[in-house]
């Protein structure tokens, strides 16, 4: 055997032992009514250290956020309460953002002149979506949870990315807001000019996209990145980068909102943060041997049974 191939066996053996500490007190977890009924005060936090921490090493792997994968996985097989852990969700989204940001804007990468336009329209409306997340029935959030995580598997199934798109000309808004910028592009050496397009349509998917973040607690890397890349036309990396230093305006608007409602436990979020860090760094170094469509597949499925379970569960159906 290779010296990759012994890595990358090592990688997924300790990612199976995870595993199978942590399916089965999820499973025993998942019998209890409460959080505290019967169990010592540390026992919940423990479980979540271990689960956020595959689930950090699945979200590197996947490419997808860390919310993303959070809120449908606790909320759906842990007896927290919904609004805890849409709570706990925007931070974790928010930790992610705040440490990559500064990196990103070093590397010019993460674009100001795009970012700005559409952090207010996306941070304005995340605190409209906390609010009305907290004011409907807890039922009702659990089914459309359920219903958004299946419709982003279907858009991580159908969505295709475009590293340069062809944007033959700036419209007139971007134009005024001087939404365009120049990088270097390491993988062939050379300077790219960048403008973007329908912004109008693109500033009005803000307003949903934001919505849907405050009240759900997924962050949106999900949404920006289609919609910055596939619609405005803004090319792939300027369109990753820049959407998660919109997670850390976005994320932090909707986060003082559940705070402010005392939705923010710390032996909640410590632990979880602390899992999704520690994961992240493993998931960094499984990336660099880990084959990408086996990832993909891997990470639609485990967000699609999420999915499902939270339906099931905002409907008051019991299947699993």
């Amino acid at each position: 055997m290779t010296g990759s191939g012994r890595k990358l066996s090592r990688c997924w053996i300790a990612v199976a032992l995870l595993a199978a500490i942590a399916i089965p007190a999820v499973a025993a977890a998942s019998e209890a009514a409460l959080p505290g009924d019967g169990h010592a005060w540390w026992f919940w936090p423990l479980i979540l250290l271990v689960v956020t921490f595959i689930m950090g090493i699945f979200a590197v792997l996947g490419g997808v956020g860390g919310g993303v994968l959070f809120v449908p996985i606790i909320s759906g097989f842990f007896p927290f309460h919904l609004d805890f852990v849409r709570g706990t969700g925007l931070l974790v989204a928010l930790a992610g953002a705040l440490a990559a940001g500064p990196g990103l804007l070093k590397a010019n990468l993460a674009s100001l002149r795009l970012a700005m336009p559409v952090a207010l329209i996306a941070s304005t409306c995340a605190i409209a979506g906390a609010m009305l997340g907290l004011a409907l029935p807890t039922s009702v959030v659990q089914t459309a949870l359920g219903a958004t995580i299946l419709a982003i598997c279907v858009l991580m199934l159908t969505a295709k990315k475009s590293a340069f798109p062809n944007v033959p000309e700036a419209d007139r808004l971007s134009s005024a807001l001087a939404i365009c910028g120049v990088y270097y592009e390491g993988s062939s050496g050379r300077k790219i000019d960048w403008k973007v397009h329908r912004t109008p349509q693109g500033l009005a998917l803000f307003v949903i996209i934001g919505v849907m973040a405050g009240m759900f607690g997924l962050g949106a890397g999900w949404a920006n990145v289609p919609v910055l890349n596939l619609l405005m036309g803004a090319p792939l990396k300027i369109s990753v980068a820049t959407s998660k230093f919109l997670l850390s305006i976005t994320d932090t608007s909707a986060a003082w909102i559940y705070m402010n409602q005392g939705c923010v436990l710390p032996l909640m979020v410590v632990p979880s943060l602390l899992g999704i860090m520690l994961g992240s760094f493993v998931g960094v170094w499984c990336l660099k041997i880990a084959k990408p469509t086996f990832i993909r597949w891997m990470v639609i499925t485990i967000l699609a049974f999420a999915g499902v379970k939270a339906l099931t569960k905002g409907l008051g159906i019991t299947f699993f």
